[in-house]
């Protein structure tokens, strides 16, 4: 819809005469790399109707190949005023939270990866620390996440499998954080391929490893053992490293 102005300009409008909540639109800086168009766009957002932009530093094509282009968001921002934009792209750390949203202007940040990879990161920048979380406790919050997933799906053998895949999905996320206390330079960059390492215990250990085998081992240590026919493949097979 980003080459198609009108349609999107009309679908906006639209939807803000339909709505009594806030308008909030999400964008990349464009669809073909080195092709940037979000700008003009977001000029002109605010007279549709839309009350807030989410901006995510890379074009479509880009994918997460690259590195979040965060002066254009710097430039959207401008250009965009008074209406808010949100920046996205590559903060794994309060620190780059705090550097990003200070460079760029923007009215604040969206978390997708580094939610995904980082949960406890909200607690990072709201405490503005780096919490050296431990194997135990990352177990308390898988645990926390079957509980929820048997409540909603229910404890029963479909429900629990169900629980198990997204569960499974997560954690094709979660395995990629390096432990803050094992970091030789941190803080970790969430596009930089994470090495191989020893964790200060076995669960340490085996939650870093990025052999799917070794994620259906964590996920028995919670739902249950697999049924003998069970396989698992992530279903996302975006390129997450440059």
């Amino acid at each position: 819809m980003m080459r198609k102005k009108s349609m999107l300009e009309n679908t906006c409008r639209s939807i803000a005469d339909v709505i009594d909540i806030p308008l909030t639109l999400k964008m990349r800086t464009g669809v073909y790399k080195g092709a940037n168009i979000a700008k003009p766009l977001l000029v002109g957002a605010a007279d549709w109707g839309v009350e807030m932009v989410t901006l995510h530093g890379r074009s479509r094509e880009q994918r997460y190949t690259k590195l979040a282009d965060w002066s254009y968001i710097a430039e959207c921002t401008g250009a965009a005023a008074p209406l808010p934009v949100f920046g996205n792209g590559d903060v794994l750390s309060w620190e780059e939270y705090e550097a990003k949203r200070a460079a760029s202007g923007v009215a604040g940040v969206m978390m997708a990866r580094g939610a995904l990879i980082k949960p406890w990161i909200f607690t990072e920048i709201k405490e503005r620390r780096t919490w050296d979380i431990r194997s135990s406790e990352r177990l308390d919050l898988l645990k926390e996440y079957a509980n929820y997933g048997m409540e909603h799906w229910g404890s029963d053998t479909e429900g629990v499998e169900k629980t198990r895949r997204f569960l499974l999905e997560w954690l094709s996320f979660l395995y990629r954080y390096i432990p803050a206390g094992v970091l030789v330079a941190p803080p970790q960059r969430i596009n930089e391929r994470p090495p191989a390492f020893r964790g200060r215990d076995d669960l340490e250990t085996l939650m870093g490893s990025g052999n799917c085998k070794d994620w259906v081992t964590i996920s028995e240590m919670l739902l249950g053992k697999v049924p003998d026919s069970f396989e698992f493949l992530p279903k996302h097979k975006a390129n997450s490293y440059s």
